[in-house]
This record gives structure tokens, C-alpha cells and sequence, in this order.
């Protein structure tokens, strides 16, 4: 029999880490939990969960300072959860090394799809060399796009977007992300240069604006879904 996957809540809301608790468990989780940073750093120590719910507003550490301590020897799955709903904290957040984010209030659902998500993301580290999404498929050793057997021509830029978005399935990247790994640090303000070239690497990779490969997400970056029809 497959174990259930763990989870580690760090949050000192005793209502938020019972509402998750009972989400959690039953989706089929194995819950932990952690009042404070510290407790949560040595629980992902001691648990190893598979993946980690963080709250920004701890009583002893803040939540990205947490996160940084955590990436410094684990990348384990970490979801934020925030009542701060600026772009500016989300763009922080995930720059400091988290895998999504999740707005408090929110819907159990939601946050239930975006933890399979990271879980998912987390587990294809292995991944093959070979992406296929619907019509599209991306041969990382040869460096070949098709799309319905034909050949997609992709500049260097818009190729090594692509292989950026390929390694990040699933999580957001924010625009300074992209741009500093893309062109350098010296582009990492240069948003309406990327949004050109990701525009037209939506034109040739895209088989549909209704289930889009590339999704925005307004003020912080892009998300690439890995799916199509």
C-alpha cells in the first residue's frame, strides 16, 4: 500500500490549521503541525512532509525568512498562505524560493489543487527528456518543437523560455525571474520586452487561448500549466 503524503501546516491560527487539518485529512493527508517558525524548521527537519503550508505572519520569524532558512538545505514543496495580497509580498515570496500561493480568505479547493500542483512539480525533478502537451511536443536533447507532427520554429529567446517554463511546470515564475535568468540581472526591469517575446511564443505553441499553455498572472509573472487540449 502507497503511504499518504504528509503535510507540515505552519500557521498560529488555531482555526486555519483546523479548517486545513480537516481538508487535508480528507484528501488523504497525513497532517503536521507548527504554532512558529522555529517549531516549523525543525518540524520539516524531523517530519520530512512532503509538503509544507507556511503562513507570512508568524509570532517569532516571518514567513520568508522561514522559507529562506528552509531552501538554504530542503526544497520540499512550500505553498504560501497570506492575508497580505500585495504583489510586492506574493513577488517576494516567490522569489525566495516558494512554489505557489494561496490568498487568505480561501477556497479549501483551490488550495487543495495548488499543494497537488507543487506535489507534482516536486516529483518530476526526474522528468523525461522528452515534454509533451496535447499537440505539442518538446525534445529537450535534440532542441526539437513540433506541434501536430510539424516542426515549430523557435528562436533562441523564445526556446529558452520555453525550457524555463518546462523546468517550472506548474509554479509561478515572476517576471524578475524569468528576465534574470534569461537576458541577466541588468534586465530584470524590462517586463514589456518579455511580454513581446512571450506573446510570441503563445502564437506558435499554443493550440487554443481557451486552455492556454502560458497563463498570466497579473503583476507577478507567468505560470506555465503544462497542459492543452
Amino acid at each position: 500500500m502507497t503511504p499518504s503524503p504528509t503535510a507540515l501546516v505552519i500557521d498560529d491560527e488555531i482555526q486555519i490549521r483546523r479548517l486545513l487539518r480537516v481538508a487535508l485529512e480528507a484528501a488523504g493527508y497525513t497532517v503536521h503541525e507548527a504554532t512558529g517558525g522555529q517549531e516549523g524548521l525543525q518540524a520539516v527537519a524531523f517530519r520530512r512532509p512532503d509538503v509544507v503550508l507556511l503562513d507570512l505572519g508568524l509570532p517569532d520569524l516571518d514567513g520568508r525568512e522561514v522559507l529562506r532558512r528552509l531552501r538554504e538545505w530542503s526544497e520540499v514543496p512550500v505553498v504560501i498562505l497570506t492575508v497580505r495580497d500585495s504583489e510586492e509580498e506574493k513577488v517576494a515570496a516567490l522569489d525566495s524560493g516558494a512554489d505557489d500561493f494561496v490568498t487568505k480568505p480561501f477556497s479549501t479547493l483551490e488550495l487543495l489543487a495548488r499543494v497537488r500542483a507543487a506535489m507534482r512539480r516536486a516529483h518530476s525533478t526526474n522528468e523525461s527528456p522528452v515534454f509533451t502537451a496535447g499537440k505539442l511536443v518538446v525534445d529537450l536533447i535534440a532542441r526539437c518543437v513540433t506541434k501536430a507532427g510539424e516542426e515549430v520554429h523557435l528562436t533562441a529567446t523564445e526556446y529558452a523560455l520555453l525550457r524555463l517554463f518546462i523546468r517550472h511546470a506548474g509554479r509561478v515564475i515572476t517576471h524578475r525571474q524569468i528576465l534574470r535568468e534569461i537576458w541577466g540581472p541588468k534586465a530584470e526591469e524590462q517586463r514589456q520586452y518579455l511580454r513581446v517575446h512571450i506573446g510570441n511564443l503563445r502564437k506558435k505553441i499554443e493550440s487554443s487561448s481557451k486552455s492556454p499553455l502560458i497563463q498570466t498572472e497579473p503583476g507577478i509573472g507567468y505560470r506555465f500549466t503544462g497542459t492543452q487540449d
